[in-house]
Order: structure tokens, then C-alpha cells, then sequence
């Protein structure tokens, strides 16, 4: 591919829900651009961008593909991303490096959770973006439902600029409202110049009333004409249209099939004509040496920048780090510097990507996104730049993971290729993250919701050869006692030559503080134990409130004082001390009213007002307490509550399907409660079980 300057690159990002056609839409583009001599199909698991062994299992998008398109004497660099939202770290991934977006809407399935979610992103990231309707060659597509359904959400910016021509349930063409003319489609990605049907008339006067409205909108000279009666020439309406686009006050809604390359065309012109390149967009980070704004803006004449959007990690082709370059020009042979790490990098070689196949390329221009192998110390989210000027660019704001489970490795000796695997592909994914929780003796895997976890273990199976179950982490429980006791305890101990002997006499009560194991007091009297054997003592103690003699969970909220004892002057030892006082502490402990800690969180659970009902419900099973609601925009409620940990086990999908997709939650850990008496009782035995 031939290196493209800043002004005639498109970076563009498709958006929509799960199954709206992003992938059969790039497959129709590299085929109507003449990049591919075949369209490949989902069904048939030979898309260019669904490369991954896993997405062409489940026919689904998984991870983010960059697909470069010629077309018009640009390159428009389009980023397909997964529609469901387990793996929306792609898909922030992408927008963080697009300059507008795609919003691709099923004609048959309709606005739907996912094409809201695409536009709230967009206003998020400030993208000029453009909605295209697929499937209009299946009989029940409604394109007017679409343009209807838009309008009702987002008001007057829906700007449809073509209109179906529909035969017997069939498209058979188009109209185009700018150009005021009809084409009829004659085969693949073929059209001719057509009559325009009487039928459509009512509509289409419509379309271009409100479309020449927008138009009108632009300059007081236009609203002047438009009021005149004036009409405006194509090239006007197109010049105006790219400013409105660009400033988001117009959403051009276009629509074709996938299938049939049919429509296709259309849009890549209007991506090249309406979307802006690099150089019209903002863009700065910190030089790292002065600590002033460094403003990039995609210049080419500035030092050289860039910034790594996302990492490949493939066992067979190796890491590739995608980068944006955000000024300059990058040349193979430069040494670039990764403030982040401290560290230099020699790209060698630089590349743009079709799917998973590189292509070598001299340089890439500002605005340009491409792809560097086999960076050591570089990873998401960091920064290329020179020593001569260390620049920073702000991370990226990447979705928080709180779906987790505990993984186990099925074949004993497979633990390290497992954490080997698991580094790789955390390095790829910002969403998926391993916890190492000691206390409980388990690993826990997080990620976005059950299925991106399921299929992580599925893919360490196919990439790595490795397996692991997912199960149902422990909970952190805590024990720890409510009344006072006092215990007299003597370890005593004949075996030939020396014995062993420790008498301790000891109270225990609660300390009132649950972030601290225990407290330690002594206030021996008269050297009925000698000071030298307190430290034996605190040992004991130590050890033993590391798993409580209830349920074997870490001891809180002790307090323990030594206040006599006795001791043999030949048979006393350290050990002989914390023998005794550990088992001192067992006894004291389950005298005192023991009771089980159960972890508490805060959670925020974000949904439209008329799921409130059933979330806060929902809340309560889960032995949740709803502490208040707060009105967010959008007609959004923001419920907050506490609630159990246990309860926040599963609690992803539920929302879900409770929320037809549209809830989100956050939690933080927040504090140690005591568990109900039917929660003690389950866990005691079930932990006795174990044992």
C-alpha cells in the first residue's frame, strides 16, 4: 500500500450492536474498492477481520480489526469493532484512535441497545458520525422505521440523504436526495441511472425539506436563499452537509445491503467527502522535559509522536503494538523513545494491517494508524516519541472489569504456561485482569461479563494448549468474637531429658477494631512470666489469627490479655509460650461468641427510570440495602445500596436481561458486617466440609 499524507486519511470506526452487519459491511467494502476479488462471509468464517479461530467459531466479533480501503485517492483506515458488550475494551480501544464513526443499524432488527450505546460513545469522544442501514435487501426492512425511530431519539441532526426504491419487498434502488435522482442496482455493487418512482414523491420531498433545512442552517446567506426559494447546487449541499457532519449538527443516514455490495460505494464516498481527515481534529499530550502542552494536532512538520491504541499478541505471528501517529512521520529506521517505561525502541519495520496480515510501509504520516512488531517495553496506552522531545498523551479511560471467577489449572505442572498465557493476553485485552488473592488460596480471573470469561478460558485451550476451570470464588469472610472470656491454658509436656512447659492465663474481648487482627496486652504481675517469653506469646497469636478456629477465615477485632501464668525454670521454652497461648486463643475464641464478617460493597447501579422497579427488587433478594436514588441525564436513575459480596456474584447477567442490556454497575468494597445466622451456618459447613 502506498504511504498516504494526513490530509488523505479517514479514520473511521464501526459502531452497533452485536449481529447489525460491521463485518459483512467491511467484507462489501474491500470488494466494491477492489481490495478483494470475494466477499467473505460470517457464516462461513472467512471474513478478513474475524481472523481469530474463537470469532469464527461463534461468528462473532471479538477483538478489534483494522482494515485499511483505498478509495478515492484516500485511505480510509475503518476499525471494526465487536458489538456485544463483554468486549467493549475493543471497542474503546478503536474510538480512542478513530476520528468519526460508522453506526451500523440493522433495517430489520431496528435501533436497538447497542446502536445507543454507539452514540453515547461518540458524544463521549466528540466524533462526527454517520448512521447506515443494512439489510434493506430482506423483505421485512424498514428504512423509514429506522429514519423514525432516530429522529424520536436524537431530533432534527437524522439526516436521511438516500431513500430505498422498494419492488415487490424488494430494494431494487435508490434515490439519491442530494442529487435529486434515481439509480436502480443492475448486479453486485453495479447501478444505472433510473426514473424516480411516483411513490416515492411524498417521501422524498420530505427528506430533502428537512434536509435542505439543515443545509439552510449553515450561513445566514443559505437561510437567506432558502427563504427566497433559491435552490442549491450539489456542490453546495455537499460543503455544507461536511460542516455540519464535522460539527455534529447533521447525521447523514444512508442505507444498502452487504450481501449485494449495494449502497456501499455510496458510503465510502461519503466517508471520504463528509468525514474529516486527521489534521481537523485536536490533539496534545505533556512534553515530559519541560511539562508544557505539547499540541500535536496530526501535524507532520512536528516532532515525531505517537500513541499505542492497542496490542496483538498472536502466537504465531508475534506482538504487533497499532499506533496512531499523532505528528510527524515514522520512518522505519527511527529510534524512538516510551517515556512510560523509561525505555528505547527501534521499530525496524513498520506495517499497516489487514486483519492479522501485515504489510511493510516506508513511513506513515501523521493521522496514519499502523502497526509496529515485537516492542519489548511497550504496551497500551503508552506513548512513542524521541529523547529529544519525551512527550505523554492522556490514557486512554477504559471500562473497569468486575465480573470475576476463580480459575484452576486441570493439569498439575501446566501452573506456569498458564500465567504465561494469561500475561499475553492480558497485554492485548485492558479489560481482563488476574488477582492473585492469598488469603483464600485462589486465583481470580475479571473480566466484562461470564461469556468474555468463558471465552478466555476457551482461547488459552485453542492458542495455548492449556485448560482451566472456572468456579465459584470463596469469599473473603472474616471471624471474630463478640463477648469477653478468660482462659487458663497449661501446655505441658514430658519427653526424656527436657520437657515442655508453658502456663498462660489470658482474656480475650472484642478490640472494636475490624481492620486490625488483634491487639497484644500484658500486665503480668510479680514475673509469673518472664518478659523474655512475651514475644512467644504474641507469636501465637499472630499464627493463630491467621485462619480462626469458626471457620478457618482470618481473625479481626481481637483484643488478648495476658495477665498471669506460670513457667518451669528448665522446661520453659519459647515454643512451649506459643503452644500455649495458641491453644489459649482457640479456646478464649469460641468462648467469646464468635461470629462470621461477611464483606460488604457499595454498588452504583446505573439503569433507564422504568427498570428501577425490578433492579432495586432484585437488589433486595441479594440482601442488598438501597440507600437512595439520583436523576442522571438521559432518563437515567442511579441507585446506590449496599449489598453482600456474595450478591454481587453473577450480578452482570442478571442485570442484563433485567435491563434489556442497558444497566451498569460499579462496586468498592467497603466495609465488614456480621452475617445472617443462616449464612454463618452454610459456610461453617461448608468450610467443614473441606477440611
Amino acid at each position: 500500500m502506498k504511504v498516504y499524507r494526513t490530509d488523505e486519511i479517514r479514520n473511521v470506526v464501526l459502531l452497533g450492536h452485536g449481529g447489525s452487519g460491521k463485518t459483512s459491511l467491511v467484507e462489501a467494502m474491500l470488494y466494491v474498492s477492489g481490495a478483494s476479488n470475494r466477499m467473505g462471509k460470517v457464516s462461513d468464517a472467512s471474513t478478513v477481520s474475524d481472523f481469530d479461530k474463537e470469532e469464527q467459531k461463534r461468528g462473532f466479533s471479538i477483538s478489534t480489526s483494522l482494515i485499511p480501503i483505498e478509495w478515492e485517492k484516500a485511505k480510509i483506515n475503518v476499525l471494526d469493532t465487536p458489538g456485544y458488550f463483554d468486549f467493549v475494551g475493543e471497542v474503546e480501544e478503536a474510538v480512542s484512535a478513530a476520528d468519526a464513526a460508522v453506526i451500523v443499524v440493522s433495517g430489520k432488527a431496528g435501533v436497538q441497545v447497542g446502536t445507543e450505546k454507539a452514540w453515547e460513545l461518540c458524544d463521549k469522544y466528540n466524533l462526527p458520525r454517520m448512521v447506515y442501514v443494512t439489510e434493506m435487501d430482506v423483505d421485512d426492512a424498514s428504512f423509514r422505521q429506522v429514519v423514525e425511530d432516530l429522529t424520536a431519539r436524537y431530533g432534527k441532526k437524522i439526516a436521511p440523504h438516500f431513500q430505498p426504491i422498494r419492488e415487490n419487498e424488494k430494494l431494487v434502488g435508490y434515490i439519491n436526495v442530494i442529487k435529486n435522482a434515481g439509480r436502480r442496482y443492475t448486479g453486485i455493487g453495479q447501478r444505472e441511472e433510473c426514473e424516480i418512482p411516483d411513490y416515492c414523491m411524498p417521501n422524498l420531498q420530505i427528506l430533502r425539506d428537512s434536509l435542505m433545512e439543515a443545509v439552510a442552517e449553515t450561513s445566514e446567506e443559505f437561510m437567506e436563499r432558502y427563504f427566497n426559494g433559491e435552490e442549491f447546487s450539489i456542490e453546495e449541499i455537499r460543503a455544507a452537509m461536511r460542516t455540519e457532519v464535522m460539527e455534529g449538527d447533521i447525521v447523514p443516514v444512508a442505507m444498502g445491503s452487504n450481501v449485494q455490495a449495494q449502497g456501499v460505494a455510496n458510503l465510502l464516498s461519503d466517508i471520504v467527502r463528509f468525514f474529516p481527515s486527521p489534521d481537523k481534529r485536536k490533539c496534545a499530550g505533556i512534553n515530559r522535559r519541560t511539562n508544557e502542552i505539547f499540541e500535536a494536532d496530526y501535524d507532520f512538520s512536528k516532532a515525531k509522536t505517537a500513541y499505542v491504541f492497542k496490542t496483538m499478541v498472536d502466537p504465531f505471528i508475534g506482538k504487533y503494538s497499532f499506533v496512531k501517529v499523532c505528528s510527524g512521520v515514522l520512518k522505519g529506521d527511527d529510534v524512538l523513545y516510551n517515556a512510560d517505561t523509561d525505555a528505547e525502541e527501534k521499530p525496524g519495520k513498520l506495517y499497516t494491517m489487514s486483519g492479522n496480515k501485515p504489510s511493510e510501509v516506508s513511513e506513515l504520516f501523521a493521522g496514519d494508524i499502523g502497526a509496529i512488531a515485537k516492542l519489548a517495553n511497550t504496551r497500551t496506552g503508552d506513548t512513542l516519541s524521541t529523547k529529544a522531545n519525551p512527550v505523554s498523551y492522556a490514557k486512554t479511560d477504559y471500562s473497569v472489569p468486575y465480573t470475576y471467577m476463580k480459575y484452576t489449572v486441570k493439569n498439575k505442572g501446566d501452573e506456569d504456561k498458564v500465567s504465561q498465557a494469561l500475561a499475553r493476553m492480558t497485554a492485548e485485552d485492558v479489560t481482563l485482569r488476574v488477582v492473585n488473592d492469598s488469603e483464600n488460596r485462589q486465583t481470580l480471573l475479571y473480566g466484562m461479563g461470564d461469556q468474555h470469561l468463558e471465552i478466555t478460558a476457551s482461547k488459552l485451550a485453542a492458542r495455548y494448549k492449556v485448560e482451566i476451570n472456572l468456579e465459584t470464588p470463596k469469599v473473603a469472610f472474616r471471624e471474630t468474637i463478640r463477648k469477653n472470656s478468660d482462659v487458663d491454658m497449661k501446655y505441658k509436656k514430658q519427653t526424656g531429658g527436657h520437657g515442655q512447659y508453658g502456663h498462660v492465663k489470658m482474656k480475650f474481648e472484642p478490640s472494636g477494631d475490624l481492620d486490625t487482627p488483634y491487639i497484644f496486652e500484658e500486665c503480668v504481675v510479680g514475673g509469673a512470666v518472664p518478659k523474655n517469653y512475651f514475644p512467644a506469646v504474641e507469636k501465637g497469636l499472630q499464627e493463630s489469627v491467621v485462619k480462626g478456629p469458626l471457620a478457618g477465615y482470618p481473625v479481626v477485632g481481637v483484643k488478648a490479655i495476658l495477665y498471669d501464668g506460670s513457667y518451669h525454670p528448665v522446661d520453659s521454652s519459647e515454643m512451649a509460650f506459643k503452644t500455649a497461648t495458641s491453644q489459649a486463643f482457640k479456646k478464649g475464641f469460641m468462648e467469646a461468641s464468635p461470629v462470621l464478617l461477611e464483606p460488604i460493597a457499595s454498588i452504583k447501579v446505573t439503569v433507564p427510570d422504568e427498570y428501577t422497579g425490578d433492579v432495586m427488587g432484585d437488589l433486595n433478594k441479594r440482601r442488598g440495602r438501597v440507600l437512595g436514588m439520583t436523576p442522571v441525564a438521559g432518563g437515567r436513575q442511579v441507585i446506590e445500596a449496599d449489598i453482600p459480596m456474595t450478591g454481587v456474584f453473577g450480578y452482570c447477567t442478571t442485570l442484563r436481561s433485567m435491563t434489556a442490556g442497558r444497566g451498569t454497575y460499579e462496586y468498592t468494597f467497603a466495609r465488614y458486617e456480621q452475617a445472617p445466622s443462616d449464612v454463618q451456618e452454610k459456610e461453617i459447613a461448608a468450610r467443614a466440609g473441606e477440611e
